[in-house]
């Protein structure tokens, strides 16, 4: 049986740690992560930024992922079938709600952004797409833990990290929120994960009516949300979207 390369193993795990949590770490942070000596994290890391898959923070001196790493992984997503069935209708959405949409999909015990169309202003933005958010708080999250059974298993086994005050982790309490997505239709995230952030999501059916994927919006609290409620018109847009793209996914009506 053919071995392992160790170096190659480690340079993985590296990419996966910078993919997930928080947006940028230190090489104190990695090394002590996977175990690594300094001087061994720094070899690596040297490396997959002459690659240009790790980008270092001139100021901060932390590791983000870079570009190079983006192109590759949106090389396959382009080929994605979700992702291609829900370009014309993303691209409706975010003109109708005037916010940010993103499309996300189940991967390692996170939501994976496949598809991020921009809010339509001329403020600045920063491409998502292959990005990672949490399952438990976040209102992608919340859509697949509540339709789809193995991602629901992952956000049981999972860390529910309390990003802010109003973040639910408590099993019960969670599931109660579960319950509620699935009897609603939609999930939201109203300062859960992000300070002023709020957030609705629907879930997306294939031809077998099984949950494949999420489409939501996501825009400042002022906005999104009137009177600490979410705006019945943005979350009838989120849901049709999804009905949409799970009809052109063979899902029929629903």
């Amino acid at each position: 049986m053919a071995r392992n390369i160790q170096s190659l193993e480690r340079a993985a795990a590296m990419l996966r740690l910078l993919a997930g949590g928080e947006r940028q770490l230190g090489l104190s942070d990695i090394a002590s992560s996977l175990g690594l000596a300094k001087g061994t994290a720094h070899g690596i890391l040297r490396t997959l930024q002459q690659e240009g898959f790790v980008e270092q923070d001139t100021v901060s001196g932390r590791y983000q992922l870079g570009a190079e790493l983006l192109r590759l992984g949106t090389t396959y997503l382009d080929v994605h079938e979700l992702r291609a069935r829900a370009l014309v209708w993303t691209d409706d959405l975010a003109r109708s709600s005037g916010e940010s949409v993103y499309l996300g999909v189940l991967h390692q015990q996170g939501v994976l952004i496949v598809h991020h169309v921009f809010r339509p202003d001329d403020s600045r933005q920063v491409l998502e797409v292959g990005a990672m958010q949490p399952l438990h708080s976040t209102a992608l999250g919340k859509v697949l833990s509540a339709y789809d059974p193995v991602a629901h298993s992952e956000v049981l086994e999972a860390e529910r990290k309390a990003f802010t005050a109003r973040t639910v982790s408590a099993l019960e309490q969670f599931e109660g929120v579960l319950d509620l997505t699935r009897a609603r239709g939609y999930a939201d995230d109203v300062e859960e994960t992000w300070t002023g952030v709020a957030s609705v999501a629907a879930p997306i059916h294939n031809r077998r009516r099984m949950p494949v994927g999420a489409v939501g919006i996501t825009g400042a609290v002022e906005r999104v949300c009137k009177d600490g409620e979410l705006r019945p018109e943005l979350i009838a847009a989120v849901r049709d979207c999804a009905r949409a793209v799970s009809r052109d996914l063979g899902a029929g009506r629903f």
